[in-house]
């Protein structure tokens, strides 16, 4: 994803990113709120950590200095442009363009992501990428002259670096851009506040439905069901991805959970299972089957679920990739992998044949705004 840099006027930097996290930019957060025993208490996550002076939040990239909490501006670790199904997005402006752009840190610990590299900054000493001076400006400026119609915060986890994304955010509206998160969800009300009108849309990572779970990756369970819920009220177009994983998250029970979960906030919230793959800590863990994508994909139409995908084993899991009418089935987006090989959704998203409007953003992914 690095080689995109490229394409955005940047200055390396060479300071020590992997051991010291000295960055090239820093800018004071605004999410911060003062506590009464003189702590800053960071609200950009829902660790919600207390930090004394010099502190660092659970992240490594959230700093108190004096009265103010520090947090990462001004710089990439990785810049690229991705098919928008990449996300995923499958109700999101399909077969769109989006700038997608990567700082360093996470506030999670999960064993298998396939982004350590630099997610795991300050938490694994082998973590660690080079990185470089970039402006919003010139993240924008990219994104509009290789035809993307989305920017896009990924890679490390975009919460702990919510001031950065903002910024470049506020200027790609402007621009006639849209813009989405690739999250994990351990979000907090007042953040969710502070995106809510620069953000169109917001992948989760619903990791699992057991408490157990959640601790083992340094998080508790009910933060990210309340971040879905809460983004979903407040018109944030909200897709979910849960990484089923075998022997961790495959059961009957826990699948169904999370499906009867998801459809109590919306029958019409996507939900994507996806295929694990050996990654990082877990490299003894099989790769998941295609059966065991099949049936979680069954346990969530049975929940009452209208649209389920299945992820990462593109071409081996039927219809599964395909977004069908809810009311007469008929195919409208076809898909193979990240490709969309036909769509028939025009922008009002009803469907062709009966008419039923599908539920999504669809049609062109500029729309300036007023």
């Amino acid at each position: 994803m690095t080689a995109a840099l490229a394409i955005v006027k940047t200055t390396p930097h060479t300071g020590s990113v992997a051991g010291e996290l000295e960055y090239p930019a820093a800018t004071r957060a605004e999410l911060a709120r003062p506590h009464p025993s003189g702590k800053l208490v960071c609200v950009a996550c829902a660790h919600r950590c207390k930090l004394a002076e010099g502190a660092r939040g659970i992240c490594q990239v959230r700093r108190r200095e004096g009265e103010a909490l520090r947090v990462p501006w001004g710089y990439a670790a990785g810049v690229a442009v991705d098919p928008i199904e990449k996300k995923p997005f499958f109700h999101f402006l399909p077969g769109a363009r989006a700038l997608s752009f990567g700082m360093l840190g996470c506030n999670f610990r999960c064993p298998f992501c396939q982004n350590w590299v630099t997610s795991q900054v300050g938490h694994d000493e082998r973590a660690g990428a080079p990185v470089s001076r970039i402006t919003p400006e010139s993240l924008v400026r990219a994104a509009l002259d290789t035809g993307c119609t989305v920017v896009t915060s990924t890679y490390n986890e975009p919460l702990i670096t919510t001031e950065w994304a903002a910024d470049i955010f506020t200027l790609a509206r402007q621009a006639g851009l849209r813009t989405s998160f690739v999250s994990n969800g351990y979000a907090t009300t007042e953040v969710l506040d502070f995106l809510a009108p620069r953000l169109d849309a917001l992948k989760i990572d619903l990791k699992g439905f057991r408490e157990a779970t959640y601790r083992s990756l340094g998080g508790r369970l009910a933060a990210v069901t309340e971040t879905i819920a809460a983004a979903v009220a407040r018109g944030i177009w909200v897709e979910v991805v849960t990484l089923v994983v075998p022997g961790c998250n495959d059961t009957d029970a826990e699948l169904d959970d999370i499906a009867s979960f998801l459809a109590g906030i919306s029958p019409d919230l996507p939900w994507h299972v996806t295929a694990f793959r050996p990654e990082y800590r877990w490299h003894s863990t099989p790769p998941t089957p295609v059966a065991t994508l099949l049936r979680a994909a069954q346990r969530g139409r049975q929940a009452g679920l209208r649209f389920v995908y299945a992820g990462n084993l593109p071409g081996s899991v039927g219809d599964l990739e395909h977004t069908r009418c809810p009311h007469c089935r008929k195919t409208l987006v076809e898909r193979r992998g990240f490709a969309v090989l036909r769509c028939r959704l025009g922008s009002d998203g009803r469907c062709p044949n009966c008419g039923t409007r599908v539920a999504g953003v669809w049609g062109e992914g500029r729309q300036r705004s007023s």
